[in-house]
C-alpha cells in the first residue's frame, strides 16, 4: 500500500510523458487526475490502518530493496508511515488531487502536447513529494528533495518561451541548489558521527548526548547545515528570493508549490529531526529569529504589491516564517498544525486568484480589478472564506493554528518572537483584505471594464475544487481545538510521538537525556489556560485591527491609502521594490560572478590561455608547413638537383667520418 502512494502519480507521469501527444485532452487530464485521486484513496486507507494501531506503536514500514550496500553505509530504499508522514501524505495527495482537477479547466486552452506535458510534470512533482515525506532516512528523502526541485524548475518555467518564466525557473533551481549543498553537508556530518542516515536510529543516537547549551558542537553544526537546506526549500531569509518569482508558472502550479508540496519540505524536515534540533538550542533560537524576520519582512512587502499572485506569494513566505517560529521554540506539533491548515486556505486563495485571472483573460494587476463580487459569486464567497482563515478570524482554521503557534512562542519563553509574530499576523490580515477589497469590491477602472468585457465565474471543475477547499479552510482547525475552548488539541496529541525517541532510556544516558521534543505541547494547567485565553483574545484583536485598517484604507477611503503612499513615498518605494534584495544580490553576487566568468575565466583563461595554446600550436604548424611547402616546386630538375646535392653531402660525410 505504501508503495502505491507515490507509484500511482509516477505511472500517471509515465503515461502522459510517453503517450500524451497521442491522447486527447480529456484522456490526458483524466489519467493525471485519476492517478492523484487513487493515491489519495490509498493514503486514506493506509492512514486508517495507522490510526487503528496503538498510540505508542504507530509505524508502518515497507522495505522495497537494499539500495546502497557499501561498507558501513547500508541504506534500504524503504517507505515509512507514522503520524507526521500521515498528515503530510493526506495534504499532498488530497489537495494535490483538487489542484489537478482544477487544472483540467484552467489549462484547457493549451495545445494537446502542452496539456499532456503540464500534467506529466504535475504528477511527477506529487510523486517526488510523496517519496520525500514517506522516506525513513536522509538519502531516500534526498531523492524526493531533489525531485521536487527539478519539477519546480520544469513547472515554473513551463511557458519557457517567456523569458521571465525561463529566468524564474533557473532562479528557483539555482537558489535551491545553494540550500541543498548545506543539506548534503549536514547529512554527511551526521553519518560520519553516527554511522547511519536513518531518522529513528539517529534520534536514538542523538538522545544519548546532552543538549549543546554551552558550546556549538557537532550536533549544532549538523542542525545548522540542515537548516540551510530547509531555508532554501521553504524560502526563508536569505534564500527566499526565488519564491515570489515562481508566480511566472501557471496559477495551479503556484498553488501546488505554495500549499501542498515543495515549500513545506523544509518545515517537515526540521519536524522529522526534532530530537536533533532539541539538542541544538542555539540553532533553534536562530531558526526562530530567521522565521520571525522572514514573516515580518515579507508581510511588509506584500502590503504594497499590485500583482494578485505576488501578494499571495509573499503571504506564503510570511506564513512559512511563522511555521519556523514554532519550530524554533520547540513547538513542532504547532508548526505542523499551521502547515496543515495553511495548505487548505493557501491552495484556496491561489486557485481563487486563478479563477479571477481566468475570468479577466489573464489580468493580474489589482489596480485593474474591482467590483467582481456580482459577476463571480462562487469565487467571491470561497475567496472570502480563505481570506478570513488566513487572517485568523475566530473559529476558522487559521485562528486555531495561528493562536496555538503564538501561545507556544510566548509560553516557551520567547515573548519577543511572540510580539513580532503578532505584528506579522496583523499585517497578514491587512494585506489580505486589501487584496480582497481591491479585487471584489469598489469599482473597476473604465478601461479595465471595456477590456475585460463579459465575465464568467469558475467552470465546474474549478468551482468544485474551490468549494471543497473553502470547507477545509473553515473546518480543518477543529482538529486542534485547544483546552481553553473545551477541546483536547487532538492533532497535536496525535503528532507528538513523531517528535520523540522510542525507548530513550535504552539509548544510554538517563542523567544526560535531553528533554523530549514534544514536552512543550503538554496540555496547559489553570494558569496556562488563563494565559492562553488572554493571548487568544489578543490575537483576535490583532486580526480585527488588521481587517479594520484594510476596510478603512482600501474600501471606504482609498484616498487615505494614496495619501499615505505619497507622504511616506520613500518607504513605499522601498517596499514596492522588495527592499532591493534582488538588486543587491545582482550587484554583490550575480554581476561579480558574471564578470569573473566572462573577463577572467572565459577571455583570460579559456580564450587567452587554453584556446591560445591550441590555436598557437596550430598557427606554428601552419607557418612551418607553409615554408616547407616552398620546397615543393614541382620541377623535376630541382628534385634531381636536390638528390644530387643530398648524395654528395652523404658521401662527403661518410668519407670524412672514415
Amino acid at each position: 500500500m505504501l508503495l502505491l502512494i507515490p507509484l500511482l502519480p509516477l505511472i500517471g507521469f509515465l503515461v502522459n510523458a510517453s503517450f500524451g501527444r497521442r491522447l486527447s485532452k480529456a484522456v490526458s487530464g483524466g489519467v493525471a487526475v485519476a492517478a492523484m485521486f487513487a493515491s489519495f484513496a490509498v493514503s486514506a486507507w493506509a492512514s486508517w490502518a495507522l490510526v487503528a494501531m496503538p498510540a505508542d506503536g504507530r509505524v508502518i514500514e515497507r522495505v522495497l530493496f537494499t539500495w546502497i550496500p557499501s561498507g558501513d553505509l547500508q541504506v534500504p530504499f524503504a517507505l515509512r508511515l507514522d503520524p507526521l508522514s500521515m498528515v503530510m501524505i493526506l495534504i499532498v495527495s488530497g489537495i494535490g488531487s483538487l489542484i489537478h482537477l482544477y487544472s483540467t479547466a484552467y489549462m484547457h486552452e493549451e495545445g494537446s502536447g502542452e496539456y499532456a506535458r503540464y500534467f506529466s510534470y504535475l504528477n511527477l512533482f506529487a510523486a517526488f513529494m510523496l517519496v520525500l515525506v514517506l522516506a525513513p532516512n536522509f538519502l531516500v528523502m534526498f531523492v524526493g528533495w531533489e525531485g521536487v526541485g527539478l519539477c519546480s524548475y520544469l513547472l515554473i518555467g513551463f511557458w519557457y518561451h517567456k523569458k521571465s518564466a525561463a529566468d524564474a525557473g533557473k532562479k528557483a533551481f539555482i537558489v535551491n541548489r545553494i540550500g541543498d549543498f548545506g543539506f548534503l553537508l549536514g547529512v554527511l556530518l551526521l553519518f560520519s558521527r553516527f554511522g547511519t542516515v536513518d531518522f529513528h536510529a539517529l534520534a536514538r543516537a542523538v538522545s544519548a548526548y546532552a543538549p549543546e547549551t554551552a558550546a556549538f558542537g557537532t550536533l549544532s553544526i549538523a542542525a545548522l547545515l540542515l537548516f540551510v537546506g530547509a531555508a532554501g526549500k521553504s524560502a526563508q531569509i536569505p534564500l527566499f528570493v526565488w519564491l515570489p518569482d515562481a508566480m511566472e508558472g501557471p496559477t495551479p502550479v503556484s498553488a501546488l508549490i505554495h500549499a501542498a508540496t515543495m515549500v513545506t519540505a523544509g518545515v517537515y524536515m526540521i519536524g522529522r529531526n526534532a530530537v536533533l534540533y532539541s539538542h541544538a538550542p542555539g540553532v533553534l533560537e536562530l531558526i526562530g529569529i530567521v522565521g520571525v524576520a522572514t514573516a515580518v519582512v515579507s508581510a511588509t512587502i506584500g502590503l504594497v504589491q499590485n500583482d494578485i499572485k505576488r501578494v499571495l506569494a509573499y503571504s506564503t513566505v510570511s506564513q512559512l516564517g511563522l511555521m519556523f517560529v514554532a519550530m524554533g521554540v520547540g513547538a513542532y506539533a504547532a508548526g505542523i498544525f499551521h502547515l496543515f491548515t495553511h495548505a487548505f486556505f493557501k491552495a484556496l486563495l491561489f486557485l481563487g486568484s486563478g479563477a479571477v485571472i481566468h475570468a479577466l483573460a489573464g489580468e493580474q494587476d489589482l489596480r485593474r480589478m474591482g467590483g467582481l463580487k456580482k459577476d463571480l459569486p462562487v469565487t467571491y464567497w470561497t475567496f472570502l472564506a480563505g481570506t478570513l482563515a488566513i487572517a485568523g478570524f475566530p473559529l476558522l482554521s487559521g485562528f486555531f493554528s495561528k493562536d496555538e503557534l503564538l501561545y507556544r512562542a510566548f509560553s516557551n519563553g520567547h515573548p519577543y518572537l511572540w510580539f513580532f509574530a503578532s505584528v506579522a499576523s496583523l499585517l497578514t490580515a491587512c494585506y489580505m483584505f486589501r487584496l480582497f477589497f481591491l479585487t471584489f469590491h469598489g469599482e473597476r477602472a473604465k478601461e479595465a471594464s471595456s477590456a475585460h468585457g463579459h465575465l464568467h465565474d469558475a467552470p465546474r471543475p474549478m468551482a468544485i475544487a474551490l468549494v471543497v477547499l473553502a470547507v477545509g479552510a473553515a473546518l480543518a482547525g477543529y482538529l486542534g481545538v485547544p483546552a481553553v475552548l473545551g477541546g483536547s488539541n487532538r492533532i497535536e496529541r496525535f503528532l507528538e510521538p513523531s517528535f520523540t525517541v522510542e525507548a530513550a532510556d535504552a539509548a544510554g544516558a538517563a542523567e544526560h537525556e535531553a528533554p523530549a521534543a514534544g514536552e512543550a505541547a503538554a496540555e496547559p494547567g489553570d494558569g496556562h489556560a488563563a494565559l492562553e485565553g488572554r493571548l487568544m483574545l489578543t490575537s483576535t484583536l490583532v486580526a480585527f485591527t488588521g481587517i479594520g485598517l484594510a476596510w478603512v484604507f482600501f474600501l471606504k477611503r482609498r484616498d487615505l491609502a494614496d495619501a499615505a503612499a505619497h507622504r511616506f513615498r520613500l518607504l513605499h518605494h522601498l517596499l514596492l521594490n522588495k527592499y532591493y534584495v534582488d538588486e543587491v544580490y545582482d550587484a554583490a553576487i550575480v554581476q561579480p560572478v558574471r564578470i569573473v566568468s566572462e573577463q577572467v575565466l572565459w577571455k583570460g583563461v579559456d580564450v587567452a590561455v587554453i584556446d591560445g595554446a591550441v590555436n598557437g600550436a596550430g598557427a606554428t604548424v601552419r607557418g612551418l608547413s607553409g615554408r616547407l611547402r616552398l620546397l615543393q616546386t614541382g620541377s623535376i630538375r630541382a628534385y634531381a638537383a636536390s638528390l644530387m646535392v643530398g648524395a654528395v653531402v652523404i658521401l662527403a660525410y661518410l668519407l670524412w667520418w672514415q
